[in-house]
């Protein structure tokens, strides 16, 4: 269920690097006002339904936040933030309260400047000491331990009078801040995780942050949002996102490299002492890339033009066909193959894709009719034939002949010639060199998803699939417009030093295009100064990209790369299990990396519940005990499970895979398990979006209660809370029998003690009033 306090988050600040975040708060200060207690709360992603509790009796509705629009501009390491933000007073009453405003941890505020109702106000600055107190105070009074993130801040304070009754309040806020870098990542973190302080989804959220850089700019990444980057020349992009009924449970964090190098490499690293530590590696070539510097390439295109791609979905292929063509570089060269009952070729060779070559595919596509069978390794084995030989650099096993690269669209299983699912594949991997990528789009749900991702496993590509409700045409345009020019091709990596990597995903290392980026992620062991070296083909010749880099023995920075490398290694092991089989190791490594770091889906739930039963952990304990008690529901997560080891087309299947993929290939976690629910919404075609919905409705049906009760869980600063009942319990207390147990009473003298003695639990104190977390070896059980 959702906090429904009276106070509001007000999402703006920025923070340099990794550092914690801070909010703006509005602080009704009549205790008459003040609500009661209230329960613990999930936060979770939007894509599954949920029930919300009755409406308690409040003596006023609490305020609500109907706009927030963030924009930015950070010029070298300046960045100048401005925000604007709207509430919204229901009430009958005019309200009285306080804005406070903890300053971001480690920031270097050189302007600030508040304006409420377009008049200027100056704020109070106090310090931290004072801070504490008052940040004290408020979770003694509201009996909601939120905003305890943020002891140890200073923070701004400034009286709002008056909130007048069913009217807005719009407050702005500007200040300049200097961001540090790390290892050649200026970074900055945009908190935008009010949701959890309203009762109300946020209307509109609009974040733009604008990137001016005397460098050329290389890699931006953000590990929380999938952003839109828009990149405006080599030293200027702008990056941001939209959301409308946004809940904003998360951050926003964004990372950028201005950088002198022809390909940006960036490494961030996160290590615990004693143990194997986690990487991330950004490798961009940028837009500034030279002419010469692009790789020529060799194109096959290969469409489906059987009976049943009649109507839209061929309309929308040869449209997205005549798009990739015209959008071929000069010097590629390219072909097109039509198949059916037969292939059909329409040069019969790799021809230059010069003006005479394009009018003839023009007409050619045109002229396409959908008729006959689905004669799938007739097709591809034509493509594959058309690739010309490839040398090798004398000094390494490196491709240097140009990239070859096959397009394939279907929306059907093979009907005629070879169906073997398997034999299509060895036939694939026999003709296939190592270094032709088999980019694969299914249309529609009426396909072999283990085939066509089994191709793309074999050739170091991936699958889309395009919905009956998607655009063809917009997924195939936008798909090749990002591979149109190639800068290095089947890159490797090697490390120096006692720097050993393992568990890379992607693995092997896909080919680098012009501004786009490879996020890699992996595990290392040993620890010092190691030079990292990218190798691959430019043009015919061997190109190496030196990183020198420390990879430290202990460092808490960057805790998102742990739950990053375990989300997409959970999806590599689903697809694992999906497309060649299940057995005990990977069914059990998977479920112990969903549960350790929140990995939580539809998918994944029935194995943790399954788990937890075969080992006997006692009940207060267990992670899901929602699901693990509604009988109807756990069938219906068995039936999920199986099916997704079982079915390889319909709407099943096709979710199925989308889900894996999600996983495999997200740039945060948050996305990737959003991505999976998603895909299981869509499957069963549950609602989606966070509808409110009355208590005394119709009961749920047992899809939408699995996918609700895979929303019970929340990983906070490096661990996963489970809530069973009215607690949230630290999954790794199950693995801790013999610890310690303390007790301590939330809002007491000894809680607030605690908390001073140990500062890093105040991200999860601030779950809620009944927590048990394991520190060391102590569990501590926050109680009411």
């Amino acid at each position: 269920m959702k906090r429904c306090a009276f106070y509001l988050g007000l999402a703006v600040l920025l923070s340099v690097a990794a550092s914690a975040s801070a909010v703006g708060l509005i602080i009704v200060e009549d205790p008459s006002w003040l609500p009661g207690p209230v329960a613990p709360h999930p936060e979770p992603p939007v894509w599954p339904p949920r029930h919300y509790p009755p409406p308690r009796i409040h003596l006023f509705a609490p305020l609500e936040i109907r706009s927030v629009k963030v924009n930015t501009r950070i010029t070298d390491q300046v960045a100048v933030t401005s925000v604007d933000e709207e509430f919204y007073n229901p009430n009958q009453a005019r309200l009285e309260g306080s804005f406070i405003f903890p300053v971001p941890k480690g920031a270097h505020l050189d302007k600030f400047s508040m304006e409420i109702d377009g008049k200027q106000v100056e704020a109070e600055l106090l310090g931290a000491d004072k801070a504490r107190h008052i940040y004290e105070d408020i979770v003694r009074k509201i009996k909601d331990p939120a905003l305890l993130e943020y002891a140890e801040r200073d923070l701004f304070k400034v009286r709002i009078f008056p909130i007048e009754p069913h009217s807005n309040k719009r407050i702005k806020l500007a200040y300049t801040q200097l961001l540090k870098a790390d290892s050649g990542l200026v970074g900055y973190q945009l908190p935008l995780s009010m949701g959890k302080f309203s009762c109300q989804p946020i209307k509109n959220v609009s974040v733009k942050v604008e990137l001016d850089s005397k460098r050329p700019l290389k890699s931006i990444y953000s590990p929380s949002h999938a952003v839109e980057v828009r990149r405006e020349g080599p030293n200027h992009a702008t990056a941001g996102f939209e959301a409308t009924d946004a809940q904003s449970d998360s951050d926003f964090s964004l990372y950028f490299a201005p950088e002198k190098d022809e390909i940006g490499l960036n490494l961030l690293t996160y290590k615990t002492a004693g143990e194997d530590g986690y990487f991330l590696l950004l490798a961009s070539p940028g837009v500034d890339v030279k002419k010469k510097q692009v790789i020529l390439k060799d194109v096959v295109f290969v469409l489906d033009t059987s009976g049943s791609m009649a109507g839209k979905k061929l309309e929308q292929a040869k449209k997205a066909l005549q798009f990739c063509v015209e959008n071929l570089n000069e010097g590629d060269r390219f072909e097109i193959l039509r198949f059916s009952t037969e292939v059909e070729p329409l040069f019969d060779r790799l021809v230059e894709a010069n003006s005479q070559n394009r009018a003839r595919s023009e007409e050619f596509v045109k002229g396409l009719k959908p008729i006959g069978a689905t004669a799938i390794d007739d097709a591809l084995r034509k493509a594959l034939g058309l690739q010309p030989a490839k040398g090798f650099s004398e000094d390494s096993r490196v491709a240097t002949a140009r990239p070859f690269i096959i397009i394939f669209l279907t929306d059907g299983r093979p009907t005629v010639g070879i169906t073997d699912e398997e034999q299509i594949v060895t036939n694939v991997k026999k003709q296939n060199d190592g270094h032709t990528r088999i980019f694969c789009f299914g249309i529609g749900t009426d396909v072999n998803t283990h085939l066509l991702d089994k191709i793309t496993e074999e050739s170091r590509a991936f699958s889309q699939y395009v919905l009956p409700e998607e655009d063809l045409e917009v997924k195939v345009s936008s798909f090749f417009s990002k591979i149109k020019e190639p800068v290095l091709t089947n890159p490797t990596l090697k490390l120096t030093g006692d720097i050993r990597v393992s568990k890379l995903y992607p693995s092997p290392l896909p080919d680098l295009f012009k501004g786009e980026q490879l996020v890699l992620i992996g595990r290392y062991s040993g620890h010092g100064d190691s030079a990292v070296l990218v190798e691959g083909a430019v043009n015919g010749a061997t190109r190496k990209f030196t990183y020198e880099s420390k990879f430290p023995e202990d460092n808490s920075d960057n805790d998102f790369i742990p739950r990053l490398w375990a989300t997409r290694r959970v999806g590599y092991l689903l697809d694992e299990i999906r497309l060649h089989g299940e057995n005990s190791e990977l069914r059990e490594e998977v479920t112990e990396l969903a549960r350790k770091y929140g990995i939580v889906t539809p998918y994944t739930a029935y194995l943790i519940v399954e788990d937890e039963t075969r080992r006997d952990v006692p009940v207060p304990l267990r992670s899901m005990r929602s699901l693990e008690r509604d009988q109807a529901a756990r069938n219906e997560a068995a039936n999920v499970w199986q099916q997704f080891k079982d079915e390889r087309g319909g709407d099943t299947g096709v979710a199925d895979a989308q889900s894996s993929l999600a996983l495999k290939s997200a740039n945060a976690p948050v996305l990737g398990t959003a991505g999976a629910g998603a895909a299981f919404v869509r499957r069963y075609g549950l609602a989606s979006g966070p509808t409110p919905m009355p208590m005394s409705s119709a009961p749920e049906n047992t899809q939408t209660r699995v996918a609700r009760y895979s929303q019970q869980a929340q990983f906070v600063a490096g661990k996963t809370f489970f809530q069973n009942d009215k607690q949230w319990i630290d999954s790794a207390i199950q693995k801790s029998s013999n610890a310690k147990h303390v007790r301590l009473q939330f809002g007491s003298d000894d809680y607030f003690a605690f908390l001073v003695r140990h500062p890093q639990a105040a991200p999860w104190l601030a779950l809620g009033q009944n927590i048990q977390v394991l520190l060391g070896v102590t569990v501590y059980e926050i109680y009411e």
